[in-house]
C-alpha cells in the first residue's frame, strides 16, 4: 500500500485548516474549466440544480446562482460557509437539519444557494433531492483514498438520470508528495464509476505553479472529465 493510500485526514484537520487560514485550495475567481465547460453540464437546459461536494467558499456557487441556477453545497467548516456568504455580501438564514443530528443548513435569502454543514457521507438525496449538474473541483482529490468507493456511491446516488458531472483531477508523482490533494487517474475514475457512468476526458493541461514546489513535486497535470450516467 502506497503512502497516499494509507493517508487519512480527520474532519477536524480540515476544520483546523479553516481556523488557521491554511486554505491555499481556495480560488478567488470562478474556475476557468467550469466557465469553459459549463455548456457541457447544462446540455441545452436553461437552469439546473447544481451540487458542490466539499464546496468551501467557492465563488463558483454565486456565479451559477446569478445565472439562475440553484446550488447546494456540503462543507464541514462553519467558518468557511459563513465566509462565503460574507465575502459575497449575501444575506442568509441558518437552521437545523432534522435528518442529520448536529447538522445545519445555511440558505441565501433568495433561496438560490443552500450549504449544508455536515459530514459529507451523512448527506443524501433524501435530504435535498437529486441534481442535474455536479462540479467537483477539490473534492475527489481531497477525500481520503480509502473513502473513494463510498464517495463515488454517494455522488452516483445524487445524480438525476441526465446529470452531467464535471470533475477536475490532478496527476503528479505520488512518490514525491503524499497529499492531499491526492493523485486521481482515469483508471481510478473507471474503477469507481464502472457500470454507473460513461467517462469522457475533456482536457489535459499543465497545472504546475511555483507554490507546488513546496509539495516537493516538479510537475503537475490537470485533467478534466465529464461523467454521465449510463442509460439503464
Amino acid at each position: 500500500m502506497s503512502a497516499q493510500e494509507k493517508r487519512v485526514m480527520a474532519l477536524c484537520e480540515w476544520e483546523d485548516r479553516w481556523q488557521t487560514g491554511r486554505t491555499g485550495f481556495h480560488q478567488p475567481q470562478v474556475h476557468k474549466f467550469l466557465k469553459k465547460y459549463l455548456d457541457k453540464i447544462l446540455h441545452g437546459q436553461k437552469s439546473i440544480r447544481f451540487f458542490f461536494p466539499l464546496c468551501g467558499k467557492a465563488v463558483d456557487m454565486k456565479w451559477l446562482a446569478d445565472m439562475g441556477h440553484t446550488v447546494t453545497g456540503v462543507e464541514i467548516s462553519e467558518k468557511g460557509i459563513k465566509q462565503f456568504f460574507e465575502d459575497q455580501s449575501l444575506r442568509y438564514s441558518e437552521e437545523q437539519v432534522p435528518e442529520i443530528p448536529g447538522a445545519k443548513v445555511f440558505k441565501s435569502a433568495d433561496g438560490k444557494i443552500s450549504i449544508y454543514q455536515c459530514d459529507l457521507y451523512k448527506f443524501s438525496s433524501a435530504i435535498a433531492g437529486k441534481f442535474g449538474g455536479i462540479w467537483d473541483r477539490g473534492a475527489m482529490v481531497a477525500i481520503n483514498p480509502c473513502d473513494r468507493q463510498k464517495y463515488a456511491a454517494l455522488l452516483t446516488s445524487l445524480m438525476e438520470s441526465d446529470c452531467r458531472y464535471l470533475i477536475d483531477t490532478l496527476e503528479y508523482n505520488p512518490e514525491q508528495y503524499k497529499g492531499p490533494p491526492f493523485l486521481v487517474t482515469e483508471d481510478v475514475l473507471k474503477q469507481l464509476f464502472e457500470g454507473a457512468c460513461d467517462i469522457e476526458l475533456l482536457q489535459t493541461a499543465d497545472g504546475f505553479e511555483e507554490r507546488h514546489r513546496a509539495w516537493g513535486i516538479d510537475n503537475l497535470t490537470e485533467k478534466v472529465y465529464l461523467l454521465t450516467p449510463k442509460k439503464q
